[in-house]
C-alpha cells in the first residue's frame, strides 16, 4: 500500500500532518493538500478551542478514544502534527478517506 504524504509511520504511532482551518461553517475532513490533510473546525483559534475541536473530530472519525490522539506540534499554527496511537496506517487511510 502506498502511504499518503500526510502520514508517517513511527515505531510508537503514526504522525498525521494537518492544515487546520478554524471558524469554518462545519467540522469536516477535507482533501490532501500536498503533504498535509486539510481539516476544518467551527471553533475559533482562541484558548486552544480549535486544537481541542481537531482532536475530538479525529478521535470520532477514527473511532478511537480521545487519549489516542495527541497534538504534538503546531499548537499556535495552522500547520499541525498529530500523533495517533494504536491504529494501523491502513485503518487511518480508510477511515479518513470515508470521512
Amino acid at each position: 500500500m502506498t502511504m499518503p504524504g500526510f502520514l508517517r509511520v513511527q515505531a510508537d504511532g503514526i504522525l498525521l500532518s494537518v492544515k487546520l482551518q478554524p471558524r469554518a461553517s462545519a467540522n469536516e475532513i477535507g482533501e490532501a493538500l500536498g503533504n498535509e490533510l486539510r481539516i476544518k473546525v467551527t471553533a475559533p483559534p482562541v484558548d486552544a478551542a480549535a486544537n481541542e475541536a481537531l482532536v475530538k473530530l479525529l478521535a470520532r472519525e477514527l473511532d478511537c478514544p480521545r487519549n489516542r490522539v495527541e497534538l504534538v506540534r503546531g499548537h499556535t499554527s495552522r500547520h499541525k502534527i498529530v500523533k495517533l496511537y494504536g491504529l494501523s496506517p491502513e485503518d487511518v487511510v480508510k477511515r479518513l478517506g470515508a470521512a
